[in-house]
């Protein structure tokens, strides 16, 4: 099954699976020119790419990854997507929940790797073996394999994607970096509700300025922008449970269902609707 990014008007397509039982997305997908606004995930995010050039931001940073080069993306890492040639690239991605790498590898004798603690060494990498891993685990899932395929797949990706990992000393943070922890805390918190700028000042107990300045420092990304960002991750995940858009769209905060549905095809090139579908199909 191929879904147009543009409703069928372009080369555009994207395939997606979803295990029922380990909760991880399989997609194989191919753009020409712009792919996806800048966005995050919950999961961790490792992929290939098959053909053409793959070119993104990530973690502040332009990459550009080529046929053979394996992507490693961490939860929270906004990061978007274009191709620099006119033929566009394909690629296909593996999305594992962090609950589950984060068990699978405590296995292995590497403690909490949850996002706020593990960082990839590099976003972008050579290694062959965990290139062909990762191609074989996705295979595994992707094309329904069996149990037993997949399993034994991802353990040998797993085996190989921790030599990548680099776990973060933990942080001792600065009072206006712990104040703004508080400030993410009360948009996650918040997020079903309509939060303004005067709000999240009073709260914080710093005027809109400076709060917006040290947000940005700490996060990257504006209070207005991580809050969309957490919308839409919460949104994907209540979709791929099987709630109805329009229920979730009110749930994470969206004014109604056309609004979620603008923000999620700009973020992930598919409608709510599609996104769902092929969820549903492939459990």
């Amino acid at each position: 099954m191929k879904t147009g990014g543009q409703q069928g008007a372009s080369r555009d397509w994207i395939h997606l699976q979803r295990d029922g039982e380990t909760g991880i997305e399989s997609v194989h997908a191919h753009f020409c020119g712009h792919a996806y606004d800048p966005h995050d995930h919950d999961e961790i995010l490792v992929g290939v790419t098959q053909q053409g050039l793959q070119r993104f931001n990530c973690n502040r940073s332009l990459h550009t990854s080529t046929p053979g080069r394996a992507i490693l993306i961490e939860p929270g890492a906004v990061h978007d997507g274009h191709a620099p040639h006119a033929e566009g690239f394909t690629y296909l991605m593996l999305y594992l929940p962090q609950a589950w790498v984060a068990e699978k590898l405590a296995r292995r004798g590497l403690g909490d790797v949850s996002a706020l603690q593990a960082a990839f060494k590099y976003t972008l990498t050579d290694d062959s073996f965990l290139n062909n891993a990762i191609v074989q685990a996705f295979a595994a899932i992707h094309h329904g394999e069996g149990r037993l395929a997949r399993d034994q797949t991802l353990d040998h990706l797993l085996a190989l994607l921790s030599k990548h990992i680099c776990t973060r000393p933990q942080s001792v943070y600065s009072d206006a970096a712990s104040q703004m922890l508080r400030v993410r805390d009360y948009l996650h918190d918040s997020m079903a509700l309509d939060i303004g700028l005067d709000e999240l000042s009073r709260y914080a107990g710093v005027d809109r300025f400076r709060l917006t300045r040290e947000f940005k420092k700490a996060f990257g990304l504006s209070p207005h922008t991580y809050l969309v960002r957490l919308r839409l991750r919460t949104a994907r995940t209540l979709l791929a449970q099987g709630f109805k858009p329009a229920l979730v769209a009110t749930q994470v905060g969206f004014a109604d269902q056309s609004h979620l549905g603008r923000w999620f095809q700009r973020a992930y090139r598919l409608t709510p609707a599609a996104y769902q579908r092929q969820c549903a199909n492939a459990q």
